[in-house]
């Protein structure tokens, strides 16, 4: 059987062994920005389990713009080397390697996930104050700083700067997060940007901090490399971020060297979202159609089939699996196995070829 979730993919000069790839999911793990062994172990995992691509979690480019003290980084060299390592063995394995490059603006400087507290860390504990577009909190975190125009500027070339590490590195993708409620996303989102400069009001206006990070990485990342954006396709909320806004930028973005558009949704807001499976491949489908960029689907994509059929029906290029692929780090060699993929076709390492036979 032949299988569209097995299928090559080529963007500028980089090809993908397949389209079932790994979302970046944040480990909250790392000391000092630092990668070590357990995100060795997380993405050679799923490495070895056939992803095409996995794209390391949310790495802050600048200290202040991790979500929690434990999260990784790519602002120092010393971060690079250890992400080397990391790059090295999952190319050994076959699959490509991809970074979130990332600033959670407002949402920065939380406590960790399992820490026993919630919202921001206080500064005497180890937090940070935080900036966003506006001064405006997200609800349970304490108020951001409204950046000055001059901080604005310096942010583009910290995005830079991090492409550049991760080029080093020997990552194949850079994906810009402008998703669930972080710096970018912030900054296109009337419901958190309060501007009334030239960053602020318009749609134009909100997305041109978007648009200067991306052409900032696009002239330091290799021209023969993919870069992403990853956007919350909407807020869930009247009077927040729309799909049909998102589907403007990212027409814009196609003409700034943008070459897939990760589509995920909500974060900015407490909203009521109808969580279900594929519940945002919609906003996908009205991306990809909308815009002309290849597009990538996430969202409570939880088996082969449901997977194989979102690329049949066109809603998507390719799926990304977050939740599913923590319970399941071989879930591609299981999803081959169910849909009848010839072993020859599947992503099965030469110790494992044994599963791929009934």
């Amino acid at each position: 059987m032949t299988s569209r979730l097995f299928e090559p993919l080529t963007l500028r000069g980089t090809t993908f062994p397949n389209r079932i790839w790994l979302a970046p999911m944040c480990q909250y793990s790392a000391v000092d920005g630092v990668p070590n062994d357990w995100h060795l172990v997380h993405l050679g995992a799923r490495a070895s389990g056939g992803f095409g691509l996995v794209i390391a979690e949310a790495s802050a480019v600048v200290p202040e713009g991790r979500i929690s003290a434990q999260d990784t980084g790519i602002w120092s060299d010393e971060q690079a080397v250890a992400w080397r390592r990391i790059v090295d063995f999952v190319h050994e394995r076959g699959t490509l390697a991809g970074i979130q490059l990332a600033h959670a603006g407002r949402k920065a400087s939380t406590h960790g996930p399992w820490s026993g507290g919630t919202g921001s860390l206080p500064v005497p504990d180890g937090g940070w104050p935080t900036v966003a577009p506006s001064d405006s909190a997200f609800p349970g975190y304490r108020a951001p700083v409204a950046m000055t125009t001059a901080q604005i500027a310096e942010l583009p070339g910290a995005f830079a700067a991090a492409a550049t590490r991760a080029d080093a590195a020997g990552f194949d993708v850079v994906e810009l997060h402008a998703a669930h409620g972080y710096l970018l996303h912030e900054f296109l989102s009337p419901l958190s940007n309060e501007r009334t400069d030239e960053y602020g009001g318009s749609l134009e206006n909100r997305a041109r901090l978007l648009i200067e990070v991306v052409d900032a990485v696009r002239a330091a990342w290799p021209q023969d490399k993919a870069l992403f954006v990853r956007f919350s396709a909407t807020d869930w909320v009247d009077g927040g971020l729309t799909v049909a806004e998102v589907t403007e930028v990212a027409k814009d973005l196609a003409a700034h060297g943008v070459d897939l558009v990760d589509v995920s949704t909500g974060g900015n807001a407490p909203a009521a979202i109808p969580i279900g499976p594929g519940y945002q491949v919609p906003a996908a489908r009205a991306v990809r159609e909308g815009s002309g960029l290849p597009v990538g689907a996430v969202g409570l994509i939880t088996t082969a089939h449901q997977a194989e059929q979102i690329l049949v029906d066109g809603a998507a290029d390719v799926v990304l699996l977050a939740r599913a692929a923590l319970r399941d780090p071989m879930w591609p060699l299981r999803a081959a196995h169910e849909l009848g993929v010839d072993p020859d076709r599947a992503p099965w390492p030469k110790q494992y070829t044994r599963g791929a036979w009934r």
